[in-house]
């Protein structure tokens, strides 16, 4: 009898959805084409126990599908999280479309995708993310009414993007509060790692308080105008190494990994990317004896959503604004959970999210 030996490089071909290590018991992944538009997307339904999906769509120009897969299983997942931790009635979300944003973007092709979400019923609802927009968001109102983050002159809360760097803001006060004994950032060293909507926002935040704000990105006429506006300082040479109090990564996620967390000097770790561990178990232990303080991503980047969740349950602006400040009391919350028992800080976000997720599945199944 000859016995089949399967290579690890051969495992995604025998199962290319549920054997993806970022497969997480999601409940729904649907893969959109449409030959006419070129619209390739991909859209993951993680969990709908607290309510419907609701995450953002990321256009980006993918090496392949399974790395466009892997991502939207990893942001979907977080999205479940985020919304649990956050006291919101949502699921988790999220959608990817294969393509260059700049080059590959029509209305036609927007409009297309619009079409697959209203075909889910409502069960996963959009909002806008890397490489779409709020005009985005309007062309998909006008198929679909599963979609946040329209514009105001059509009803909507417009971009979150300020709201989600007021989160991070806070939650980045919280950390430095628990390593340092004061929320005061004022002097303290900041490192910026990408500068987008959220990222200058951030910055725009820091620099009215006094931190010293260097930044990195891969667009250089940004930083440059960044620079102009809030005297932010252009940081060249090893992010990772660089003599910082606090780490603010901004960009894509998994920047913490092998190759980076033995290096980071910074005491404090806050910023918006998502998926900011590339494997949470390891890297987040690794941070935890290092005396690093990380503040959870799924947690502090949050105010996005707790904003455009307004849209859905109808409170106004400021009290979107309200709960995204009360990201401040919860990453001081997981901080000392985490502490009393001897846990990383993710795990411990994690742990208070999933029971409020098995605590509402225990009331739905009586």
């Amino acid at each position: 009898m000859v016995t089949e030996v399967v290579k690890a490089s051969e495992l995604h071909k025998i199962d290319p959805v549920f054997g993806q290590l970022s497969f997480d018991n999601h409940e729904q992944i649907v893969f959109c084409n449409d030959k006419d538009t070129g619209l390739k997307a991909i859209i993951g339904i993680h969990n709908t126990v607290l309510g419907p999906a609701l995450g953002g769509t990321r256009m980006w120009k993918y090496t392949n599908e399974w790395e466009a897969l892997n991502d939207v299983l990893r942001l979907s997942r977080g999205m479940t999280f985020k919304s649990a931790i956050s006291g919101l009635n949502l699921g988790g979300g999220k959608a990817v479309i294969i393509g260059d944003a700049k080059v590959d973007k029509t209305p036609e092709l927007i409009t297309k995708f619009g079409e697959y979400i209203n075909s889910l019923s409502g069960k996963y609802i959009t909002a806008e993310d890397v490489g779409t927009t709020t005009p985005d968001m309007d062309l998909i109102r006008d198929v679909t009414p599963y979609v946040t983050g329209i514009s105001e002159a059509r009803g909507g809360s417009g971009n979150p993007s300020p709201v989600t760097a007021y989160g991070v803001y806070m939650g980045m006060k919280a950390a430095a509060k628990y390593q340092f004994g004061t929320d005061n950032l004022s002097g303290k060293k900041v490192l910026v790692q990408g500068t987008g909507n959220v990222g200058e926002t951030l910055i725009k935040h820091l620099t009215a308080e006094g931190a010293l704000v260097q930044m990195t990105d891969i667009n250089e006429a940004r930083l440059h105008e960044i620079n102009a506006k809030y005297g932010a300082q252009i940081f060249t040479g090893d992010i990772y190494a660089a003599d910082v109090d606090i780490y603010a990564p901004c960009a894509l996620g998994a920047t913490i990994n092998d190759e980076t967390v033995n290096k980071i000097q910074a005491k404090v770790i806050a910023g918006a990317a998502n998926n900011q561990l590339a494997v949470e178990e390891i890297h987040g232990k690794i941070l935890k004896d290092r005396g690093i303080a990380y503040a959870p991503d799924f947690l502090i980047n949050a105010g996005g959503i707790i904003n455009v969740y307004a849209e859905i349950v109808g409170y106004d602006s400021a009290e979107a604004l309200r709960r995204t400040e009360n990201i401040y009391n919860t990453t001081l919350e997981i901080f000392s959970f985490a502490e009393q028992n001897n846990i990383t800080t993710h795990q411990a976000a994690l742990s208070i999210a999933q029971k409020r997720i098995d605590d509402r599945k225990k009331e739905n199944a009586k």
